[in-house]
């Protein structure tokens, strides 16, 4: 029997993305400086306010204040009616150094000896339902959602979009897992308050209300679907979309206050929107603000790289990895392997795991070479998705009122890159 599977994404001015992205601004800023930079960064974001805390070391020297405005003017709160705006609100630091207990189990004399920054799980987690290896339904949300944002930066339709908005999409499968239709589709975008009601009673203000709602909805239908329709180029997710859709736009009927002061946000809240949409697995730790000596990201990330590689090698239409350390032990517990019954190979999934194991070095310095994460590349994964984006690679600038500007070439998303797959075909005989 069929079933229904659905995930969300949220946009970048949401507040618990807005914490992201100010955490993953100071990593990227410190790492720019100082490559060997240990950062744990956390961000509060509520009505008029940033708290920024945290554990860092480090001997680069960075402006807080100045990235967490930057960040926020970016993302678009810049009109003071948001009641959380860049130049205004409060930007406050209780950063203080990394504890030495923890650094000793981190730092060994042969790099390659460096142990985990902390024990715990990770999963990676790709299937060959889409092009970028990613589930559809967490796919389409994110692309929902990164279009509404091009739409509202344009300034030309839908021009009483505000920053805070949030995605839902609800696939359709069959009796073998595979995608047969889009089901549900959910958009709550925060808006202007752009219809004044006639008087000030109740009554005239829910029929403004209604207005603003059917303005909403039209356009969401009309102008945003189509946009995100246009700019699918896989025929067989073309034909998911059907004239039987159920849509639900901004079903509280309003949502006019929204952003840090609807709802406080904080660092690290968003991590199945941040990986697989609710596929696969998630160890629970999040990825922002955090460097890569932390295996909660740089595990995280080589485990998707693993799955990535098999499902495009062919080894399974669907992997689930799983690798666990302990804090201060440079090799990891263990490698797992679900492929759900999809496997291409006369192996078992302890077999692949074997494989993946002789493949791919797992300490965490390893990983860091060989998805060079010792580098800024960290801002760009802090909203629609740390997993299924290009890898390309890019010049950013970093300026400092305490050192000179510093210009890097850098490459982003190294993990989703297809680089192991003749490795792995060889190795299993494809």
């Amino acid at each position: 029997m069929g079933y229904l599977f659905t995930s969300e994404s949220v946009s970048e001015g949401h507040p618990d993305k807005v914490a992201d992205q100010i955490s993953d601004a100071v990593l990227d800023q410190l790492l720019a400086f100082d490559p060997s930079s240990k950062v744990a960064c956390e961000t509060l974001v509520t009505t008029g306010q940033v708290v920024l805390a945290g554990e860092v070391k480090t001997d680069a020297y960075v402006d807080l204040q100045l990235i967490a405005r930057d960040v926020i003017k970016k993302i678009g709160y810049t009109k003071g009616e948001y009641m959380f705006e860049s130049n205004s609100c409060g930007v406050f630091s209780a950063i203080h150094e990394q504890s030495a207990d923890i650094n000793r189990g981190v730092e060994r004399a042969d790099p390659m000896d460096q142990g985990a920054g902390d024990q715990g799980m990770m999963f990676g987690y790709a299937t060959n339902e889409t092009e970028n290896y990613m589930p559809l339904s967490l796919d389409l949300a994110h692309r929902i959602l990164q279009v509404l944002a091009e739409i509202r930066r344009e300034g030309v339709q839908m021009t009483y979009l505000r920053p805070d908005a949030k995605s839902q999409v609800t696939i359709e499968y069959d009796d073998n897992g595979l995608p047969v239709r889009i089901d549900t589709i959910v958009v709550s975008t925060q808006h202007d308050d752009f219809v004044a009601p006639a008087d000030d009673s109740i009554e005239a203000q829910l029929k403004a209300d209604e207005e603003m709602l059917a303005v909403i909805r039209r356009d969401v239908i009309e102008i945003l679907m189509p946009r995100v329709i246009a700019e699918i180029n896989h025929e067989a997710v073309l034909a998911l979309f059907n004239d039987h859709i159920t849509y639900h736009v901004n079903p509280t009927g309003k949502f006019v206050i929204g952003g840090p002061h609807g709802d406080t946000g904080l660092t690290g809240r968003k991590i199945i929107v941040d990986t697989y949409g609710g596929k696969g697995a998630h160890g629970g730790g999040a990825f922002s603000g955090k460097d890569p000596s932390k295996v909660d990201r740089s595990a995280a990330y080589a485990a998707r790289h693993i799955a990535k590689n098999l499902v495009a090698a062919g080894v399974a239409d669907e992997i689930l990895v799983q690798v666990s350390y302990a804090i201060g032990v440079a090799r990891p517990i263990n490698i797992y392997v679900d492929t759900y019954g999809r496997s291409n190979v006369k192996m078992s999934d302890g077999e692949i795991a074997r494989k993946i194991d002789e493949l791919f070095d797992m300490r965490p310095k390893a990983i860091e070479e060989r998805l060079k994460l010792r580098n800024p590349i960290y801002s760009e994964t802090a909203a629609y998705g740390h997993m299924g984006r290009e890898s390309q690679t890019v010049t950013k600038t970093f300026t400092s009122r305490y050192q000179d500007a510093k210009t890097i070439e850098v490459e982003l998303f190294t993990w989703e890159k297809l680089d192991y797959v003749d490795r792995v075909k060889a190795a299993f005989g494809l």
